[in-house]
């Protein structure tokens, strides 16, 4: 960038800061001097006109009482300014020029004090290059404080802009205000060392020296950055959705210029180098729309074959009719396996959630209507259980229980004789 360039951009600022201090105040001090000038004529001008520090004692008092005025009461002008132009921006159907009149309040009460000033160094007759330098300073630091306030109403307008057009993101729109910021901060730094007669360009040019070593220190920095860029313009993942990356699963709650900010479940706040999101793997639970239910049934043995086709025929028709559950979707419910001790129906469907508490409670509802077509049945459901079947017990075994049976009965008719 050479110094045509440079001086294309931050000269109209300057400029208007040069025109602005020469002249709004002009009708003041043209009111206010003729009247101390009077003074000095007066009865008491040699009183007035007691010079102190070079400074006639009327211009120096005059000089305080306006600069206190104006330091004092800045915050009513604003009020007062800002209630007028709040009741004409109310007349039109859009919110912009409100948000704009309401940021604006903080540069306007600092116009105020730079316009106290101004005023306090042209009354002691003080305003020298140095000071008109520092005050033009000042007002363009408020120029561009003000194009700085603006920014929450761009936001607005590309919110609105955004919410007809699917390929403006939420995240997209905060990214394009904090460049804008940026872009404005940069911009007044360099207008304001312009303002104080700093070559800009030889400023910028020693930049571009240390270029090399700032990106080889700030490399990481760097792909941080472009990594924000990439996953804006990429749109894979959004505030609010939930996410897993990098092993690191939760609700993302911010994506900034260096780094994505993440709430897991257990309520632990994880950041994550926006570098390493968008080299990864990103799981997005919140995009799918649906959630799937998948699980296994088991019945006893003895549910025999009739009822088995029934239950599973009914199931099938339950989840047919069931209104959360996804009809353009796969649904099964068959009889899929002998397992050791069940038989296995495999139940398989989609449900029309992504959120993790309501697709509980549709998975409880299905469970629920499950159980009572088992039971409509008579069936059972099965539990983890062994039988044990003997063929044949060893002779010694069998000869001692016969043994033992006989004298039980013996035993058992000696006590009812004895009773006789």
């Amino acid at each position: 960038m050479n110094d045509k360039n440079v001086s294309g951009v931050v000269d109209p600022i300057s400029k208007t800061g040069k025109i602005l201090l020469d002249n709004f105040d002009n009708d003041l001090y043209n009111t206010i001097q003729p009247y101390l000038n009077k003074l000095y004529a007066g009865k008491y001008g040699d009183f007035f006109s007691y010079m102190i520090l070079d400074i006639p004692l009327a211009n120096l008092i005059m000089a305080g009482v306006v600069f206190v005025f104006f330091l004092t009461l800045r915050r009513f002008f604003t009020l007062l300014l800002t209630r007028v132009l709040l009741r004409m921006a109310k007349k039109t159907r859009t919110m912009v020029d409100e948000i704009i009149i309401r940021e604006i309040r903080s540069p306007l009460e600092f116009l105020f004090v730079i316009i106290g000033i101004h005023l306090f160094f042209k009354l002691i007759f003080r305003e020298s290059d140095l000071v008109k330098s520092v005050l033009e300073g000042m007002l363009i630091f408020d120029i561009y404080w003000i194009l700085y306030s603006m920014t929450p109403a761009i936001k607005e307008l590309l919110y609105d802009y955004g919410r007809h057009r699917a390929n403006l993101s939420y995240e997209l729109i905060n990214f394009i205000v904090k460049m804008l910021k940026l872009l404005i901060v940069f911009m007044g730094v360099i207008s304001i060392l312009y303002n104080f007669g700093v070559n800009v360009t030889a400023f910028l040019a020693s930049l571009g020296l240390g270029g090399l070593a700032f990106a080889l220190a700030a490399k990481d920095t760097a792909a941080n950055l472009f990594g924000s860029i990439a996953l804006m313009l990429d749109e894979s993942i959004r505030i609010g959705e939930w996410i897993r990356v990098n092993e690191v699963e939760g609700t993302v709650e911010d994506i900034g210029m260096r780094t994505t900010k993440i709430r897991t479940f257990e309520k632990s706040f994880v950041v994550v180098p926006n570098s390493i999101v968008a080299n990864s793997n990103i799981e997005n639970f919140s995009r799918r729309g649906i959630r799937r239910i998948k699980m296994y049934i088991g019945l006893t043995y003895d549910t025999g074959r009739e009822r088995l086709e029934s239950i599973t025929r009914d199931i099938r028709a339950m989840l047919d009719l069931h209104p959360n559950v996804a009809e353009n979707e796969l649904k099964m419910a068959y009889f899929n396996s002998f397992n050791e001790s069940d038989l296995g129906i495999m139940v398989y469907l989609f449900v029309k959630t992504s959120r993790w508490e309501e697709y509980l409670k549709i998975k409880e509802d299905i469970n629920l209507r499950i159980m009572s077509i088992v039971e409509h049945y008579g069936a059972s459901f099965a539990f983890p259980s062994q039988s044990v079947y003997v063929e044949s017990l060893p002779d010694g075994i069998l000869a001692r229980k016969e043994s033992d049976g006989n004298k039980k009965t013996n035993d058992e008719a000696q006590k009812r004789s004895d009773a006789e």
